[in-house]
């Protein structure tokens, strides 16, 4: 009798295995163009830009396994960091409130958005690309077209871009990084462990099989965006806390490099796959790459341009991995 048990590889686990790898060669080969890649600075810089685009990209997340996309979240990003900035600076609201309600304003355009796909059945793309123009717009308009300084909120900038690790190790891993920790365990357990993800990755798989079997589309779609959106707002406090200032313009492009990151960890731009740790992994990569190019000297309009390149490449090997199965 033949013992031997062939031993398998699930695809998902292979798979954030070479984006691992991927991500490590990424490091190993900057780090050997130039000295100050590894450096502590340089480490917790990449750490800091991570937390913004790994958030924006766990959102997208939920709305891509769901079958959905959202290219607003960019410029809902600048609206919440916008609107923090007005209840706190012209408002005089508390820091912690006027966040609050800086991520209560990125629920509400993630709703709206969620509520015209799901409901009005607007095309997501069409959608997201009229609400990423009016954030952009109201941004504008709200902040007068030019940044507004928090410079006078007392402890703003320490919450999110401080290191309470450097004071006792030396190591520069700015806090916010332990918060976006916190929030993908939980956004990885709600969408392994609970119904809410189960839903999704059902409507994303077949939408029509899942209504015909009770699933409530509207709702957990609309569920979906609205995460989307709020995800916008907490990348928003972190963007804004890095600047120490609203900017209304910051947002912009943004929404690339986090459907990027997404695509890279194993979403598809189809919907039924995806999880928050191989988004995590892209959003890395993501960051690793634009930060080595800068340290590189690269200029900015190339950088633009290797970030698009990463999006289509991205998006054509999603398109290999639906033809591989």
């Amino acid at each position: 009798m033949n013992t031997n048990k062939k031993t398998t590889i699930a695809p998902g686990v292979l798979q954030k295995a070479i984006i691992l790898g991927s991500l490590i060669l990424i490091i190993i080969i900057f780090s050997l163009l130039s000295p100050n890649f590894l450096t502590l600075s340089n480490i917790g810089g990449i750490l800091l830009a991570t937390t913004v685009n790994g958030i924006l990209s766990i959102g997208i997340t939920y709305v891509m396994i769901g079958g959905g996309c959202d290219i607003s979240v960019g410029t809902n990003m600048t609206l919440c960091g916008v609107m923090m900035a007005v209840f706190a600076i012209t408002f005089h609201l508390p820091a912690v409130l006027s966040v609050l309600l800086g991520i209560l304003v990125g629920t509400v355009v993630g709703i709206v958005n969620g509520f015209m796909i799901a409901k009005c059945k607007v095309p997501p793309f069409i959608q997201t690309l009229g609400m990423m123009m009016i954030c952009k717009g109201l941004a504008l308009v709200i902040s007068g077209a030019k940044p507004i300084y928090m410079d006078d909120i007392e402890n703003y900038q320490i919450i999110a871009t401080g290191s309470v690790i450097q004071k006792i190790t030396g190591i520069n891993i700015p806090n916010g990084i332990f918060i976006m920790i916190g929030i993908t365990i939980v956004a990885s357990f709600l969408l392994n462990k609970t119904i809410l993800g189960r839903y999704t990755f059902a409507i994303g798989s077949n939408e029509e099989a899942a209504r015909l079997s009770g699933v409530n589309v509207v709702k957990w779609k609309l569920i979906g965006y609205a995460l989307c959106g709020t995800m916008s707002g907490f990348a928003a406090w972190f963007m804004t806390a890095r600047l120490n200032s609203a900017q209304p313009s910051t947002g912009a492009g943004y929404e690339m490099d986090a459907i990027a990151a997404c695509i890279i960890g194993g979403a598809s731009m189809s919907g039924g796959e995806g999880s928050v740790s191989g988004t995590i992994i892209g959003a890395f990569v993501m960051s690793v790459l634009i930060n080595g190019l800068r340290i590189m000297s690269v200029p900015s309009e190339w950088q633009t341009v290797v970030t698009g390149a990463v999006v289509i490449f991205a998006v054509y090997l999603d398109t290999l991995r639906k033809k591989g199965k």
